[in-house]
């Protein structure tokens, strides 16, 4: 399964969801192949350090690719790996354009603020687009950085039932410091300890939306 994790507008939380699911996919058994489509190479890094701080190594392949090489790239590699997920910029590029030509899944986080909600025109154009050279894939949109309280998250996810083309995901993550202390230690939020329980219960959520897979607590957990 290929799964493209992107949008059009940066800051999102692309990347910590990538990752997250890299890792959730390789702790159930998963021969998990994680590509870093996006100039800032965030999930490169990440996985450097994740790399270099685990004696395990990743558990994950990653790889960097970009233009039009993602297309071709991830055609090549697919067939050697159960699961592909491609981590795109937050911008309408060339990369993203050949990812979604090529995937099963777009998966896009938005931010229940204007400024995030208002790219969801740009992200149904994209999406229609994309479906004429490749008709089957599923678009699906959630809530990230979701408010403890107020009527921003409602009021964002209806307008996310709202757009055609777009499958609204009722599994939102929130505002929580848990997923960057995770990220700085080269960990998944389910790997840290001390857990954080509504912050791992948020990404089993959605892992269980998008993949049919029992989950496995990830091993060599770490203190923040």
């Amino acid at each position: 399964m290929i799964t493209v994790v992107g949008g059009t507008k940066g800051g999102s939380g692309k990347s910590t969801v990538a990752t997250n699911l890299a890792i959730m996919l390789a702790a159930a058994g998963g021969d998990v192949l994680l590509v870093d489509a996006d100039d800032q190479e965030t999930s490169t890094d990440f996985s450097n350090l994740r790399e270099s701080t685990r004696p395990g190594g990743a558990g994950y392949t990653c790889i960097a690719l970009t233009g039009a090489a993602v297309r071709s790239g991830v055609q090549r590699l697919a067939q050697k790996h159960e699961h592909v997920i491609i981590d795109t910029g937050g911008r309408d590029t060339v990369s993203q354009r050949a990812a979604l030509s090529i995937c099963d899944a777009y998966l896009v986080p938005f931010a229940p603020r204007s400024f995030d909600v208002w790219t969801l025109d740009k992200v149904a154009e994209l999406v229609e687009e994309a479906r004429v050279v490749n008709p089957s894939f599923r678009a699906l949109a959630f809530i990230n950085r979701a408010d403890a309280r107020g009527g921003e998250n409602a009021e964002a996810a209806e307008l996310i039932r709202a757009k055609p083309g777009l499958e609204f995901v009722p599994a939102a993550l929130g505002t929580r410091k848990a997923f960057a202390h995770a990220a700085a230690a080269g960990l998944s939020v389910t790997e840290l300890r001390p857990q954080d329980p509504k912050a791992s219960e948020e990404i089993g959520a959605l892992f269980g939306h998008l993949f049919d897979i029992p989950q496995v607590s990830a091993a060599h957990p770490v203190a923040a």
